[in-house]
């Protein structure tokens, strides 16, 4: 199945554009320039390195601030074998209290995309999608990883490729019996883990999917726990708009 994709624009100069009240989704602004912009009232979710605001580095004071909200945080950028434990232990812990949380609501509930970002199920399978990419098919060089209820962003222009089934329609307790077995595989992973093995580099297999390039068995995991608490902070937003609405 094929994505449509909006106008591509690279290098382009865009003059006194009127984007009020737009909505950009998974825009990339890959070394873009924006001068005298205008951000009054602006709402921006984004990966943030090397961006620049009136001069002022941004990523390291919105983590900072991240940081100062959710004091346990931290615990992602661990970097040895105890530490990563304890980490996983944080994403399983907030996890299971988010589940708790949405199991409150009607089952369809679960299936209702706020603000046209995905639904409580939806992010939960592309949480089994970043668990397949980044430890099946690069920490344990898996060549075909990943399960076909897995969910991937509109870049992905041709999941069945990857052997992904974009109509499936799978329950809430059937998603969550999948993301049992891989939040049981990341922990098995970690539990296994030397100081050694983190350093390793993993290289992608030749088959399709995600990532392309080599990455540390400590980046991989990075990444994974990152995924799981951003969308976690994404699920726990959006359930918040859903209880007041069943309410």
């Amino acid at each position: 199945m094929a994505y449509d994709k909006g106008p591509s624009m690279p290098g382009a100069r865009i003059e006194d554009a009127d984007f009020s009240g737009a909505r950009l989704h998974a825009p990339n602004f890959e070394g873009a320039k924006v001068t005298d912009g205008w951000f009054v009232g602006a709402d921006i979710s984004a990966d943030i390195e090397g961006l620049r605001l009136n001069g002022v580095e941004v990523a390291p004071l919105v983590l900072a601030e991240l940081e100062r909200m959710y004091p346990d945080r931290v615990k992602l950028r661990a970097t040895d074998p105890a530490e990563l434990a304890d980490a996983w232990d944080l994403v399983e812990d907030i996890w299971q209290r988010t589940v708790d949380r949405a199991r409150t609501l009607p089952e369809q509930a679960v299936h209702v995309r706020v603000d046209d970002e995905w639904s409580f199920a939806e992010t939960l399978r592309h949480l089994v999608m970043a668990t397949d990419c980044w430890l099946r098919r690069m920490v344990k060089g898996m060549e075909r990883p990943f399960h076909p209820w897995g969910l991937a962003g509109s870049w992905l222009s041709d999941p069945a490729s990857w052997g992904l089934d974009t109509s499936a329609k799978p329950s809430l307790d059937e998603i969550l019996a999948v993301r049992r077995e891989r939040m049981d595989e990341v922990r098995q992973t970690i539990l296994a883990l030397t100081p050694a093995e983190l350093e390793r580099i993993c290289q992608p297999p030749a088959g399709p999917g995600h990532p392309r390039e080599p990455h540390s068995v400590l980046q991989c995991l990075h990444v994974i726990l990152n995924e799981e608490w951003e969308h976690n902070r994404y699920a726990e937003r959006d359930l918040a708009t859903l209880e007041s609405h069943t309410s």
